[in-house]
């Protein structure tokens, strides 16, 4: 007798890392999935509806009538809220309330789209205080606790990544590129640091993991990435593919906002763009993001403030990405055969892989 496949309700699923997650649950019909959208008509969702077994709900996540509405009727959800769109205090507000009423509507499992607790985990070093980060973190943590009174009523898991590798040849974000005569150049403050870059293709595999695997999963935080990847392997492994000079140009972090890709981002400005400027709970953009690299410059050799278990993600995902040279082969061999080009022609003309910066947001995640 055939049975009929579970619904997730996902919020953020027009996103960089939503639009992978829903193409890993719905490719072979193990799963329907209904998708939040401010607009239904975007080239997003509709890339999404093409997919088959998705559904779209118009609204917004900060709205109660409409998470009541998304999540009715679903068996589980994967939430993996736009800190960009809402600051870090309306973020936390929104997720703890996304979580409460999935947990009314009767979700059975419940997945969320988290980023590393840095501040903690480094002991509270105000050096990286990275409000996007945190505010994810924490309510991690705080969903994870609830397993422990909720846990046979709606089970949870995080899904923990970092920033995208794609966001290192794409537009609009805080390590886009350059060509100057003729060589690609990368201007980050990484110092001895190393960044746990994500690759959006593996997201598909880690999610659709963590729901098929729940007895496993429930209570786990899994922590992703292809490894921990300094900027002079990122130039190496270019020119290594594509035969063409690059290098990694390696600033003090009061450089980077003099002469780095988002130096034009004006200095008060707001890490999230919904945030209210002033208000004494919204980071700067500038501080925000300083922190940022301060986590990573703390990160080398996965011995710092972030780390990752790759024996376990070679377990659960043996066919992972392992290496930036093998994500850019991959990417070079996709771009041709999609009509954008290999990685040399993508350079040089950078789209953006952000939502936010397709949106028009310019130097904003």
């Amino acid at each position: 007798m055939a049975t009929t496949a579970p619904t997730v309700f996902v919020i953020g699923g027009t996103g960089a890392q939503g639009i992978p997650v829903i193409q890993g649950l719905v490719h072979d019909n193990a799963y329907k999935v209904r998708v939040l959208t401010r607009d239904p008509t975007s080239a997003r969702s509709k890339t999404l509806q093409a997919l088959g077994d998705v559904e779209l709900v118009k609204g917004t996540f900060a709205n109660e009538d409409t998470l009541h509405q998304g999540f009715r009727g679903c068996e589980y959800a994967f939430v993996n809220i736009d800190g960009f769109n809402s600051g870090e205090k309306t973020e936390m507000y929104w997720a703890i309330r996304a979580y409460e009423i999935a947990l009314e509507e009767g979700v059975k499992f419940f997945v969320y789209g988290n980023l590393d607790y840095a501040y903690k985990k480094s002991g509270y070093d105000p050096r990286v205080r990275a409000g996007h980060y945190d505010g994810k973190g924490r309510i991690g943590e705080w969903i994870l606790q609830q397993t422990k009174t909720n846990g046979r009523r709606m089970g949870a898991a995080l899904f923990t990544t970092g920033p995208y590798i794609e966001m290192a040849i794409s537009a609009g974000t805080i390590m886009t590129p350059t060509i100057e005569d003729g060589v690609v150049v990368w201007k980050v403050p990484l110092g001895e640091g190393a960044v746990a870059h994500v690759a959006l293709d593996d997201c598909a595999h880690y999610v659709r993991w963590l729901f098929d695997h729940q007895d496993e999963s429930n209570g786990m935080d899994l922590e992703v990435a292809i490894d921990h990847i300094t900027y002079h392997n990122i130039a190496a492994a270019f020119t290594k593919v594509t035969g063409k000079p690059a290098k990694c140009i390696d600033l003090s972090l009061e450089d980077y906002w003099k002469h780095g890709p988002v130096a034009s981002v004006p200095r008060g400005m707001p890490a999230g763009y919904n945030s209210v400027a002033g208000d004494p709970a919204t980071m700067s953009f500038r501080d925000n993001f300083t922190g940022f690299w301060n986590i990573w410059r703390l990160s080398g050799g996965n011995r710092g403030v972030v780390q990752r278990d790759y024996a376990l993600l070679d377990r659960i995902h043996p066919n992972r990405i392992r290496s930036v040279e093998q994500w850019l082969r991959l990417e070079d061999e996709k771009g041709r055969k999609t009509g954008r080009g290999g990685i040399w022609e993508q350079v040089q003309n950078l789209q953006p892989v952000l939502k936010i910066s397709e949106d028009g947001r310019k130097g904003l995640l």
